[in-house]
């Protein structure tokens, strides 16, 4: 079985999808998808479909949604020969006690390759390989096909869930593009920058880094454009002043502080971490 989440959702077995249509048992399969090969308690699924207001027949309504999921299951296991599935669809979608869990038999998940990825990154850049981490990153970004279940309607859950992982890749987007920022590729990311900073206007971190690119591409006017739209935006929307390690930077750019030519983002002048600000 393959599962993709980050994106629609995308559950196959034998090559064949075994998504629901409907929202309740989509929404099953979905939260099921996120923890997999793991069981999945029957009180989470419970508080994902209904929150505190479940209904009196709530234990058979589950089971039903069960069994659609596996009557698809099933349709996509015929005429396959599965000597290592002897129950069928009750051993891909295993009752467990207090629970139920989705054996992959081996698949491929997105969400644990993406995971494997970001970590790789991550000790790459620990260790200075910062070509290496740059790739990384990106392998890891390019397993994203769109926001993650944007075609499954998210209770409290899958809610949390996808907030996470949506943070996730932002944070591995901001570290792929310091990767690169020092790599000396100011000119060839200034594009993608700009156009992230414009879809995160408060995102501390983007602007400093599209602020860095900037200058290292002998634009400081448009260096320091960017800090004015970003406190205006901040102020604006948000009551708050630029942070200090982002002021330190302006500061600097004012200056012609030689440093920025080599310092790192996130460790600008005065070695303040840039926050990362969300309107809303």
């Amino acid at each position: 079985m393959d599962i993709g989440v980050l994106g629609p959702c995308r559950v196959t077995q034998a090559g064949l999808s075994v998504v629901p249509t409907a929202i309740k048992p989509r929404k099953v399969l979905a939260l099921l998808a996120l923890q997999p090969d793991r069981v999945v308690s029957v009180s989470s699924l419970i508080e994902e479909l209904w929150g505190g207001n479940p209904p009196r027949s709530v234990q058979t309504t589950l089971q039903t949604y069960i069994l659609q999921i596996r009557n698809l299951i099933t349709r996509s296991l015929a005429g396959e020969d599965q000597p290592d599935l002897p129950l069928g669809a009750k051993s891909v979608l295993v009752t467990e006690a207090g629970g139920y869990l989705l054996d992959t038999q081996g698949g491929v998940v997105d969400s644990v390759e993406y995971e494997r990825l970001a970590g790789a990154g991550h000790r790459a850049l620990e260790t200075g390989d910062h070509a290496g981490a740059a790739v990384l990153f990106q392998q890891a970004l390019s397993l994203w096909r769109g926001p993650a279940l944007v075609d499954v309607q998210v209770g409290p859950l899958l809610e949390a869930e996808v907030t996470r992982l949506e943070e996730s890749r932002m944070s591995i987007l901001s570290q792929r593009i310091e990767a690169d920022l020092r790599l000396g590729r100011h000119h060839e990311i200034l594009g993608e920058l700009a156009g992230l900073a414009a879809q995160h206007p408060t995102h501390e971190r983007l602007q400093g880094q599209l602020m860095l690119a900037l200058y290292r591409a002998g634009r400081r006017g448009g260096a320091l454009e960017a800090y004015h739209r970003m406190r205006v935006v901040l102020g604006r929307e948000l009551g708050l002043d630029p942070s200090s390690a982002l002021q330190e930077l302006q500061q600097a750019m004012l200056a012609s502080d030689p440093g920025l030519e080599c310092d790192p983002v996130g460790s600008l002048p005065g070695g303040g971490p840039l926050r990362v600000v969300r309107a809303g």
